[in-house]
């Protein structure tokens, strides 16, 4: 099983995320996350999906910070976390232990989960299998699939692209899934943690993993996460944006599904992507402020 780590140095002089990196065993591979102290009593944790990373999260976390610690890690594949550069070694499990792996080894309790893509599929598994560590829940363009669903027309084009490819452009793929752009210095910081295509295993990975019909992995833990959520008692806030063709269809399944979600707002932000935390870094942040301090 191939292991390998970013140097430290492929992050240099990154554009807007200059806070410092700590890391963390959760098993064979280390875990690299950001750590910030803040001002107030609360504790955000902010996970990222496909194919992104920590970096995502740059534009919420001083405003996050008002109210508390934030910490915001990169899974297992990506950012400044350790490698393997084999695909065959990412599934479900891996993920999903190593973020509970990560959630035991700080210690952290009374949590607000902010959760896209991806990050939602593993963090909302945790929550529910975990919910002792958690105070609230902000799933954003996501889902929690368990295996019996078919995916829309965008997200096979999505997954074939990505069988297909001879190699994932991932600043472009980011770049693709906002509505205002990067810049090509935000595209490259994408694109910084791989100095080849071998180390974009998890990437390639993470959509064929997609629980789903006739495909995909982790149906067994998604299923049962999905009904102990749907007993969920603490505050849940469903935050998506309007121009998301990946995972719309979700919002309103993961509205029904958390009891308390229609006690929050029925909102969408507006003119944003995929990638919410690009295009509406400020208003999503403030949602989630607001959302913490009427809860």
């Amino acid at each position: 099983m191939p292991l390998v780590s970013t140097p430290d140095a492929r992050f240099d002089g990154l554009p807007g995320y200059d806070y410092p990196v700590r890391r963390v065993s959760v098993g064979d591979p280390e875990m690299a996350y950001v750590d910030v102290a803040g001002d107030g009593a609360e504790t955000f944790l902010c996970l990222h999906g496909e194919p992104t990373w920590g970096y995502l999260y740059r534009g919420l976390v001083d405003r996050l910070a008002d109210r508390g610690r934030v910490i915001v890690p990169d899974a297992i594949g990506f950012g400044r976390s350790d490698k393997y550069t084999e695909r065959d070694e990412y599934d479900f499990r891996l993920h999903y232990d190593a973020l509970v792996s990560f959630l035991e080894a700080l210690d952290l309790t009374d949590v607000t989960l902010l959760c896209q893509d991806w990050g939602g599929a593993i963090g909302l598994t945790a929550a529910a299998n975990h919910p002792e560590r958690f105070a609230r829940l902000v799933p954003m363009n996501t889902d929690l699939p368990s295996g019996d669903q078919t995916m829309s027309p965008e997200w096979h084009r999505f997954h074939e692209f990505v069988e297909s490819t001879d190699e994932l452009d991932v600043g472009r793929l980011v770049r693709n899934g906002t509505k205002r752009g990067l810049s090509d210095a935000e595209a490259a910081a994408y694109d910084a943690p791989y100095r080849s295509d071998s180390e974009k295993a998890g990437a390639y990975a993470w959509p064929d993993l997609v629980p789903r019909r006739g495909g995909g992995d982790g149906s067994a833990l998604t299923a049962a996460a999905r009904d102990a959520l749907s007993e969920w008692r603490k505050p849940a806030f469903v935050l998506f944006s309007d121009g998301d063709p990946i995972t719309h269809y979700a919002r309103d399944e993961l509205r029904d599904l958390l009891p308390t979600a229609g006690r929050q707002p029925d909102v969408w932000l507006s003119d944003a992507g995929h990638y919410l935390q690009e295009d509406a870094p400020e208003e999503l942040a403030d949602a989630v402020v607001a959302f913490v301090d009427r809860t």
